[in-house]
């Protein structure tokens, strides 16, 4: 199988402005959208021409002409729609987080292993150049051993995406479920290595609602001794992202790649002097949706899998009860 037919649970923006596009791009075919709005998923649907629409989750996942389904839904409805997905045999592609508690997580985790179908977890940021190249360094030992990471992940949320995101505890809301996730995940690809513990501190900067914190910073600790500092926020208009890692022999200076766009440059700086790394851009989703397609033609895994999804997620679980606590918190890297 190599061209699949997709089965979006979902009308979402992220759908909209990037993995339809990401589908097509790999010759896949959209042939049926999901949304429990019927209006909303008719637009959506004469939008992005896709042949047809429903407001069932069992119909979706049930047609034969579907192959695999996208879930992009708000967060506390991915448990159940991957398992009807993995229950009608469908491949499941999974926005993160994937769920909102570590069992649930791993529950997912389970149904699509005992039901043999493929799960990937949606982390755009591990399918960068950039990222990627900064792992290579690492792994061709550019810089000796590391010793500390910095992540710059603050951004400001456009005013279409300040919904369920800053208003819905219950959703999965709030900059740490959100962001903090993808620094988890990009962290452990880079540095090829696993968290243990993480402290930190919330703030909220007057876009989260309901308790909700709009801004986080935090220090987490990795199993090598390494320190990674990550800063994330939904309210800064005019801040940079970048991705460092300095090590004993020299440091990686990546700047403006904490990004959805396939852009970005990364500097290697040594006794030597600094260079620049050659970084061949690819659209981040498209090549997502590739390894993707190939896991489920036996070729290969997903860019990140589910395990992935459950590790990232682990750490977002542990930095919101260091903030509460106050306390360096274990992160439970079980899966």
């Amino acid at each position: 199988m190599t061209n699949l037919r997709w089965g979006l649970v979902g009308a979402s923006t992220i759908a909209a402005q990037h993995m339809i596009d990401a589908f097509r791009a790999n010759g896949g075919k959209v042939v049926a959208v999901m949304s429990t709005n019927a209006d909303r998923a008719l637009k959506f649907a004469e939008r992005h021409r896709i042949a047809r629409t429903t407001t069932s989750l069992e119909d979706l996942v049930q047609a034969s002409d579907v192959d695999a389904v996208y879930i992009s839904t708000t967060n506390e409805l991915h448990r159940a729609q991957v398992f009807a997905a993995a229950k009608s045999g469908k491949a499941v592609l999974c926005e993160k987080p994937l769920a909102l508690t570590l069992d649930d997580a791993r529950a997912m985790v389970a149904e699509c292993r005992s039901r043999g179908v493929i799960l990937g977890t949606n982390h755009h940021l591990r399918n960068a150049a950039t990222h990627r190249a900064m792992r290579e360094a690492i792994q061709e030992g550019r810089i000796g051993k590391p010793l500390f990471a910095r992540v710059f992940h603050a951004v400001y949320l456009p005013p279409h995406l300040q919904s369920w995101r800053i208003e819905k505890p219950e959703a999965g809301g709030g900059v740490v479920m959100d962001i903090t996730v993808h620094d988890a995940d990009t962290l452990r690809f880079v540095l090829d290595d696993e968290p243990v513990a993480v402290s930190a501190m919330t703030s909220r900067g007057g876009m989260g609602r309901e308790g909700l914190e709009d801004g986080v910073m935090g220090v987490l600790r990795f199993s090598s001794g390494a320190l990674a500092q990550f800063h994330d926020a939904f309210t800064t208009k005019f801040a940079a992202t970048g991705f460092e890692v300095h090590g004993e022999l020299g440091s990686l200076i990546g700047r403006d790649c904490m990004t959805q766009a396939p852009k970005g440059e990364v500097f290697l700086r040594t006794a030597a002097g600094e260079e620049s790394l050659s970084i061949q851009h690819e659209n981040l989703y498209a090549r997502s949706v590739r390894l993707f397609q190939d896991a489920v033609a036996a070729r290969g895994a997903p860019s990140a899998n589910g395990q992935d999804g459950v590790k990232s997620l682990s750490v977002a679980v542990a930095t919101l009860e260091a903030a509460r606590s106050r306390a360096e918190t274990p992160i439970d890297l079980r899966v």
